[in-house]
């Protein structure tokens, strides 16, 4: 019997064609670039923490708002919740950090999983108000609740115990920064993997074409409730990071204006890449601490200035002009 060479597989890629980056080389990268900023710059390891926390709470918001096309001004309440959940948390049973975030991103998925239900049933302007009353709701229930959330004197008096067991947190943030990376580089591996695979597929051409995906026997409102809670679980994660780093949680954590920042954040980096998150991110939050250190009362030009230039040249037509000139330039 003579036996016949295989056939070449149908799914295997053409020669000369282009393949897609292993998920793990993006937050190998963005490990790479975190630990050689701590490493350079040990005085801002503070401004370095709230980049790594703000990048993880506008993350999570690009899975909403970028990947499934759901526009929030409320996404707070999932990164207050996980903060105050967090706090009391410690406060009351547990200092263990890691226990801690487990929490406060539990508290996040469970919010996310409640009002979720309920919000997705609303498209459009509907559910954009939708998700700031949800916010504001949780806002006057943390004023009113001040023996739990110390109302607008903020929770505080916690100490958190060391990371692991072993890396105590020092007064120069240097494990509070790492551990705030080491959180955003898992979870934006995460966040990739879930984006990447069958199901965030679908969840984009539900944001490409709602109808034609429902009559092609998509559940669509049970693809958006899962990426939903998934959100929330990060956003409820940034929520805990803020709170165990800071040892403070107050109620602009719940406010309309932070879910306002991180929509600029991301319109800034660009929605639906992911990575544009953690750029609009670093950008924003670099530029309110120069900016606000130069001129305290006028800086919010800047941010309008560049804004308005996002909105001429978006994220993509820049890095595609960088990309043409770098290669024109090798």
């Amino acid at each position: 019997m003579t036996l016949k060479p295989a056939a070449p597989s149908a799914v295997a890629p053409a020669p000369g064609a282009p393949r897609c980056a292993p998920a793990w080389r993006a937050p190998l990268v963005l490990l790479a670039v975190g630990g050689l900023a701590c490493a350079l710059m040990p005085e801002q390891l503070g401004l370095l923490t709230r980049i790594f926390i703000t990048a993880l709470f506008v993350l999570s918001l690009d899975l909403v708002v970028g990947v499934a096309g759901l526009a929030t001004l409320g996404h707070a309440a999932l990164f207050g919740v996980g903060a105050y959940a967090a706090g009391i948390f410690a406060l009351r049973a547990m200092a263990d950090p890691l226990v801690g975030l487990a929490v406060g991103a539990g508290a996040g998925a469970l919010l996310a999983c409640v009002s979720g239900a309920f919000l997705l049933r609303y498209q459009g302007f509907t559910f954009l108000m939708l998700t700031v009353a949800v916010s504001q709701i949780l806002l006057n229930l943390a004023q009113k609740a001040r023996d739990w959330t110390g109302g607008d004197d903020g929770l505080s008096g916690f100490v958190m115990a060391p990371v692991l067991g072993a890396f105590e947190f020092d007064l120069e943030g240097r494990v509070a920064a790492h551990y705030a990376l080491a959180v955003l580089v898992a979870l934006f591996y995460v966040a990739r993997r879930v984006v990447n695979s069958p199901f965030g597929l679908a969840v984009r051409g539900i944001h490409e074409n709602r109808a034609r995906m429902a009559a092609l026997g998509t559940p669509v409102f049970a693809r958006l409730w899962v990426l939903y809670i998934v959100a929330g679980t990060i956003a409820g994660a940034a929520g805990a990071l803020s709170a165990q780093t800071n040892a403070v949680v107050g109620m602009d954590s719940l406010s309309f204006a932070l879910s306002a920042e991180a929509l600029v954040m991301l319109i800034l980096g660009g929605a639906g890449r992911l990575t544009g998150a953690l750029v609009g991110a670093a950008v924003f939050t670099l530029l309110h601490h120069t900016a606000s250190s130069i001129n305290p009362y006028h800086w919010l030009f800047v941010v309008g200035a560049l804004l308005m230039l996002v909105v001429v040249v978006s994220p993509a037509q820049a890095w595609a002009w960088l990309r043409r000139r770098a290669g024109g330039a090798a």
